[in-house]
C-alpha cells in the first residue's frame, strides 16, 4: 500500500469510530442501545438496510461468481421487491403493533417457550455464519491488496467493528451503515471505470468478449431441473430468504422499531431495495468485465492463481485487480469501501444478537421472577456484544480453510439455519387454529428434512437430488404444511 492509500483508509476508519463515539451518550440506556428511541427517519434506515445487504459477500463473492459463471445469482436480487410487498402489507405493522423489540417473543405467546428458544438458536447460528463469512471476505480482499496476514486481518477487523458497535448502539450502527453504503457504491463505480479505461482492447471490446462468453446470462430457465442453479431455483430461494429477513430476522425487525412511524418503516424497506437492485448489478458487471480484462491479459490469471492459493481464485479476482491496477489514493478509497462492506452487516448482527441475548435469553430464562434493572440490562447488552464479536471472529478464522466461494458458503449456511424459522413464523401468523402440538410436529419433521438435505456424509444413494439452495424452501414448507395438516385434527386453540 502506498502512503496515500494508508492515509485514506486511516481517515475512513477514524470517521467510523468517531460516529460511534458521537452516539455513545444516546446508547447509555438499553432502550437507546436497542431502538434509538424510535426517532429515526425512513431514509436513513433505508440506507442502513441497503448497507446491510451490501456486505463483503457482495463485494468479493458476487464478482467472483459472475467471473466464473454468469449472472444467475442476480436473480436473488429480483426476488426482493416481491418479499417487500408482503412485508410492508403484513410484517411491519404486525411487529410495530406488538411493540416487542424481540422478533421471537410472540412465538412464545403463540406456541410456548420452546418455539421462542428454538427460533433464537436458529437466528444466532445464522448471525455467526453471516459474521464469519463477511469477515473472511474482507480479509481475503485486504490480504490481496496489502499483503497482510489473513488471520491478523480477521482479528483486527473483529476488534474494530465490535468496538464501535459496543460504543454507539443501534443508532451508531444505522448511521455508519448509511455512510458505508455510499462509500461502497462509489467504490464499485470507480472500479468499473478503471477496468474500462485500462482494458487493452478498449471498452467496447470488454463488453463484446463478455457477451460472446455468455457472462450476462441469467442461467437456465428449465423449470423441471431441480439439481442445478436455474433461474427459478434462485428466484424461489431468494424469495424465501428475503421473507425470512423481513419476517423474522432480528436485524430487520429491530429497525422497524427505530422508525418514527409505520410509514417511515415501510418506506425504509423500499429505499433499501431500490438502491440494492442497481448497485448489486454493478458488482456482477465488475465480474463480467474482469473476465474480459483477463482474456486480453492471460498472464493475470496465472498471477491470481499463484497468490490466491487453493480454492480462493474466485474470491481473489477483484482484490487482485484492486492491488495491481488502481491508481494511488483511489486504492485506499476502494479498500475503505471493502471495509465498509464488512462493517455494514457485522455491526447490525452484533447489535441484534446482543438484543436477543438480553430479551430472549437473559430476561426470559434467568430473570423471570424479577425485573431487570437498567444497569443490569445495559451491562448484558455490552458483554454479549463482545461475546458474539469473539464467536463470529473465531468462526471466521475456522473458515479460512474452506475452498468454496464465500457467497456459496453463506447461501448454504443461511439456508440451513433460516429454514426452520420462517415455516414456524408463517404457521403462527396464517394458521390461527395451529397450536403447540401442530407446531412442534412440524418443526421436528422440518428439522429432520433440513438435516437430510444438508448432510453430505449420507450414502450417495440416499442423498436428495435437488440443489442445496432449496433446503430453506423444503424446510419451510415441511414445517408449515405438516403444522397445517396436524392442526386439522386438533381441537381449535383458544386464543388469549
Amino acid at each position: 500500500m502506498k502512503t496515500a492509500d494508508i492515509i485514506v483508509l486511516t481517515a475512513y476508519l477514524s470517521i467510523v469510530l468517531g460516529v460511534g463515539f458521537c452516539f455513545a451518550r444516546r446508547s447509555k440506556t438499553s432502550e437507546g442501545f436497542m431502538k434509538a428511541g424510535g426517532r429515526l427517519p425512513g431514509w436513513i434506515i433505508g440506507l442502513s438496510l441497503f448497507g446491510t445487504y451490501l456486505s463483503s459477500n457482495t463485494f468479493i463473492g458476487v464478482p467472483g461468481k459472475a467471473y466464473a459463471g454468469n449472472w444467475n445469482a442476480f436473480v436473488f436480487s429480483l426476488s426482493i421487491p416481491i418479499a417487500i410487498l408482503i412485508a410492508t402489507k403484513w410484517f411491519v405493522k404486525f411487529y410495530r403493533d406488538t411493540g416487542e423489540i424481540s422478533a421471537y417473543e410472540h412465538l412464545e405467546k403463540r406456541f410456548g417457550v420452546w418455539a421462542r428458544i428454538y427460533a433464537v438458536i436458529c437466528y444466532l447460528l445464522t448471525q455467526i455464519a453471516r459474521t464469519a463469512t463477511i469477515m473472511l471476505g474482507v480479509a481475503i480482499g485486504l490480504q490481496q491488496v496489502t499483503g497482510w496476514d489473513l488471520n491478523s486481518i480477521i482479528i483486527v477487523s473483529g476488534i474494530l467493528v465490535t468496538a464501535y458497535t459496543l460504543i454507539g448502539g443501534i443508532e451508531a450502527v444505522i448511521w455508519t451503515d448509511a455512510i458505508q453504503s455510499i462509500v461502497l457504491t462509489l467504490g464499485a463505480i470507480l472500479v468499473i471505470g478503471t477496468i474500462l479505461a485500462k482494458h487493452p482492447d478498449g471498452a467496447s471490446s470488454a463488453f463484446a468478449i463478455a457477451i460472446d462468453n455468455e457472462k450476462f446470462s441469467l442461467g437456465s430457465w428449465n423449470i423441471t431441473d431441480l439439481g442445478t442453479s436455474t433461474v427459478w431455483i434462485v428466484l424461489v430461494y431468494g424469495l424465501f430468504i428475503n421473507l425470512t429477513n423481513f419476517g423474522i430476522d432480528q436485524n430487520y425487525i429491530q429497525r422497524y422499531h427505530t422508525a418514527q412511524n409505520d410509514d417511515a418503516a415501510n418506506r425504509s424497506l423500499w429505499i433499501g431495495a431500490m438502491l440494492y437492485l442497481p448497485v448489486s448489478l454493478l458488482f456482477f458487471l465488475i465480474g463480467s468485465l474482469l473476465f474480459s480484462f483477463h482474456q486480453s491479459m492471460p498472464e493475470e490469471i496465472a498471477a491470481i492463481q499463484k497468490m490466491a492459493g487453493e480454492g480462493k481464485f474466485e474470491d481473489s479476482i477483484l482484490p487482485h485487480f484492486m492491488a495491481h491496477h488502481l491508481p494511488t489514493g483511489l486504492g485506499g478509497l476502494i479498500i475503505a469501501a471493502l471495509a465498509a462492506a464488512a462493517m455494514s452487516t457485522i455491526d447490525t448482527s452484533l447489535n441484534s444478537s446482543a438484543t436477543i441475548t438480553l430479551k430472549d435469553l437473559w430476561t426470559r430464562l434467568f430473570r423471570r421472577t424479577q425485573a431487570v434493572s437498567e444497569r443490569e440490562a445495559i451491562l448484558v447488552l455490552r458483554i454479549s456484544t463482545v461475546v458474539w464479536g469473539i464467536i463470529g471472529t473465531s468462526t471466521a478464522l475456522l473458515l479460512t480453510s474452506k475452498t468454496k466461494n464465500i457467497l456459496d458458503i453463506w447461501w448454504q449456511l443461511s439456508g440451513i439455519f433460516a429454514g426452520g424459522m420462517l415455516g414456524l413464523f408463517l404457521l403462527g401468523l396464517i394458521v390461527k387454529r395451529a397450536g403447540n402440538v401442530a407446531a412442534a410436529t412440524g418443526v421436528t419433521l422440518g428439522v429432520i428434512m433440513i438435516f437430510w438435505l444438508s448432510s453430505s456424509w449420507i450414502p450417495k444413494k440416499l442423498q436428495p437430488m435437488i440443489h442445496s439452495n432449496l433446503t430453506i424452501v423444503v424446510g419451510t414448507l415441511t414445517i408449515f404444511l405438516v403444522g397445517l395438516l396436524v392442526s386439522k385434527f386438533m381441537t381449535p386453540r383458544k386464543m388469549s
